[in-house]
């Protein structure tokens, strides 16, 4: 009834909430994409997204829509694979930043294994920046990590906005600095952050500098200072920094897949892994 190349479609819009990003992603021209969203509405009987000419949304049936088609993906994937007898083997050096931690990729590692159990997968948490220089650097076969909206390496997952984030009761002294709570170099949401700040003239301290994500919610429910971070990952117990504050705008950022350029035995396993991924919806 559902037809898996509609599915993928949906699920990249939906993970986007554009048809031009999904577009891009496939490698589609955005009218197909557009094509296999309305047949997708088509065969359900019901509206999955809201859209006008500035934003997309899914409505309740495309939440719902969501579960369903990766448990439908999921069982299309498992079945070719048992049915054309092929089955990945070999070591997979896979980078994440510690932001996925908050999404649905803990559970997408646990579904990989499970169907690719001959493939020893080798998970490194860090920053984005040094997840970027390890790949370069061969140590790395593919990784899950954040990007400057201007760059255009790697494959789009999601498209977000930084904001300052805080504790709901933190209250900013406009005539001191503004104290941050910053990844160490080469962090790309703590180069953001303060660039922004330099642009606006604005001073700064840094309050606290922690390696870890845990560490740095910590210090921002605490009431230590300001973090930036994605709109859309925003941790329990935080609230965006209401704009009567006076900080500036962070602007965007993108979430993106990176394949190493060196060929080996791990392409096999990452092209799997990267699949699941985009098909199993890390967007919170």
């Amino acid at each position: 009834m559902y037809d898996p190349a509609q599915l993928r479609t949906f699920l990249a819009v939906a993970q986007n909430l554009s048809f031009t990003q999904a577009a891009r992603r496939l490698g589609l021209r955005q009218s197909t994409v557009s094509q296999h969203v309305r047949r997708l509405e088509d065969a359900t009987g019901r509206t999955l997204f809201t859209r006008d000419t500035h934003s997309v949304e899914l409505t309740e049936d495309g939440e719902a829509m969501l579960g369903f088609a990766r448990r439908i993906l999921q069982v299309h994937e498992q079945a070719t694979a048992f049915f054309t007898g092929t089955r990945l083997r070999g070591r997979l050096r896979f980078g994440a930043s510690e932001d996925f931690v908050l999404t649905r990729l803990p559970e997408i590692l646990e579904r990989f294994r499970h169907d690719h159990p001959e493939v020893d997968l080798e998970l490194t948490v860090e920053l984005s920046g040094t997840l970027h220089e390890q790949l370069t650097a061969g140590k790395l076969d593919l990784v899950l990590a954040k990007r400057r909206a201007e760059d255009t390496r790697g494959q789009l997952v999601w498209h977000d906005r930084l904001v300052w984030i805080g504790a709901e009761r933190l209250r900013l002294d406009p005539d001191r600095p503004v104290p941050l709570i910053v990844y160490p170099p080469p962090g790309i949401t703590r180069a953001m952050a303060l660039e922004a700040l330099q642009r606006e003239g604005r001073e700064w301290r840094v309050a606290c500098t922690s390696g870890s994500l845990n560490g740095l919610i910590a210090a921002a429910r605490a009431g230590l200072g300001v973090m930036a971070h994605s709109r859309g990952l925003i941790p329990p117990g935080l609230v965006r920094v209401p704009d009567r504050a006076g900080l500036p705008p962070l602007g965007k950022v993108d979430f993106v897949l990176l394949h190493t350029s060196r060929p080996g035995p791990a392409q096999g396993p990452a092209e799997a892994l990267a699949a699941a991924v985009l098909a199993g919806g890390v967007r919170p």
